[in-house]
């Protein structure tokens, strides 16, 4: 029987990618998506489905599970992919806009957890793949709450590999650095301000995000590693694509949090 992948956020970005990728490897693929009929570009086939799934909703990611078990009779892997980008000062970022940037990259990916769980837990098999970041081992100006819940998905996922390691399942990372994608623009949610305190840094860091040249990783690149994430034989957890995220996690490794601030702070002009 070929091995199941369900996808999350898998309408445009890293997670198409990744749903094609599994696919050309022979996988069977539930990839998910808020409006499945709004993606004409991602072609279903016999063995890739697109499955409505939003994160924010309970009754939609177990409708979403029960349909690709019921398409594809297991699930082996499951690659939390859906979360956006919210920044801004963080004193001036309203309530409901910070509880969705949680509900969405954390409360999200835990409700998938849970639902999958069950089943993985009953073939005492699966790998658990959390996409977090660079940004979820070191933090940038004005994104505190995004960072805040990377920070959050790589404790979740260290604590969820040692519970789950005794059942014969793995919850492993996914770390990215700059990728090609439209993080910039759909998945970005950037908090408008009149505050001049802040005036400088927003512009240089508006500048960093467009610059294409701060950015070296394509989304075809990064499913590349999510699938080496699926189908590692090992214990290896963390799995980092992409030269800026490698450079700035060895950097923080060896030198401390000063060090990488320093270099951001080169990068932004600040």
């Amino acid at each position: 029987m070929a091995k199941t992948v369900l996808i999350t956020g898998a309408s445009s970005g890293i997670g198409k990618a990744t749903a094609r990728y599994f696919a050309e490897k022979g996988w069977n693929v539930a990839a998910t998506m808020r409006k499945p009929q709004n993606i004409t570009d991602l072609a279903e086939t016999q063995t890739l489905k697109k499955i409505a799934l939003d994160v924010q909703d309970k009754n939609s990611i177990k409708s979403a599970v029960q349909e690709t078990l019921t398409t594809f009779g297991n699930i082996d892997v499951v690659v939390n992919n859906a979360g956006y980008g919210l920044w801004g000062p963080m004193e001036e970022i309203e309530d409901d806009k910070i509880r969705r940037q949680f509900d969405v990259n954390v409360f999200g990916l835990i409700d998938v957890i849970k639902e999958a769980l069950p089943t993985m837990r009953a073939q005492k098999s699966g790998v658990i793949i959390n996409i977090s970041s660079v940004g979820g081992k070191l933090g940038t100006p004005l994104g505190s709450m995004y960072h805040g819940t990377k920070f959050a998905v790589e404790g979740i996922t260290e604590s969820l590999n040692f519970e789950l390691n005794p059942v014969g399942i793995k919850a492993r990372l996914v770390e990215p650095g700059g990728v090609k994608t439209d993080f910039s623009g759909r998945s970005l949610d950037v908090v408008e301000h009149n505050n001049p305190d802040y005036e400088h840094i927003t512009t240089n860091l508006m500048k960093a995000f467009e610059n294409p040249d701060l950015i070296g990783g394509t989304a075809e690149g990064c499913a590349k590693v999510i699938y080496q994430a699926a189908t590692h034989s090992g214990k290896k957890m963390r799995f980092v694509y992409g030269n800026d995220a490698k450079v700035m996690i060895a950097v923080k490794d060896w030198f401390g949090t000063n060090a990488v601030q320093g270099m951001k702070k080169r990068m932004l002009k600040l």
